[in-house]
């Protein structure tokens, strides 16, 4: 599979600039940011919250975790991680646990870190785990739109020192 069908659609009608960069076989963020040999910082994750009525799309960098007390607070929600099996529904054309930093793409309302915002260069996942899509600050501002964004995640060694409520 290469980028997912939706996503590719939704890049091209937005007009905004992006690659692809191609890498092997990869898991998790993590591991993607490392077999791609782009910086962890400046790989986004999307991670999946619902509060029973809701879903919402968290797009945080893959070197944090999602801090579930800081969504709620500035949602105003009580939000839950989905489970992965959840995940197969909502998004149809992308493989399983590959799930693309436009949750507005797929009808799901965005919040955003807002450091994602001081990084010159963005990649996330492209709905399969063997490509990334490459945007600039700019291009990745255009996407994100008029999306919520504040600090909702902290570094991993920072949260499991600081907070509870993590992913």
């Amino acid at each position: 599979m290469s980028m997912a069908p939706r996503i590719e659609a939704h890049l091209n009608k937005v007009g905004v600039n992006y690659s692809i960069l191609s890498h092997p076989h990869s898991e998790t963020s993590l591991q993607s940011a490392r077999v791609a040999r782009v910086p962890a910082s400046q790989l986004a994750k999307a991670v999946i919250t619902h509060d029973g009525d809701n879903y919402r799309l968290c797009v945080i960098p893959s070197t944090h975790r999602l801090v579930m007390t800081l969504l709620n607070e500035h949602t105003s929600g009580n939000f839950r991680l989905v489970e992965e099996d959840e995940l197969e529904n909502l998004f149809e054309d992308c493989e399983m646990g590959a799930v693309p930093a436009l949750g507005q793409v797929y009808g799901m309302p965005v919040v955003w870190d807002q450091r994602l915002g001081e990084m010159e260069e963005i990649y996330f996942e492209s709905g399969d785990h063997e490509t990334l899509i490459h945007l600039d600050r700019g291009g990745f501002m255009e996407l994100m739109g008029l999306q919520e964004h504040n600090v909702i995640s902290c570094l991993s060694e920072e949260c499991e020192r600081d907070y509870q409520l993590i992913h």
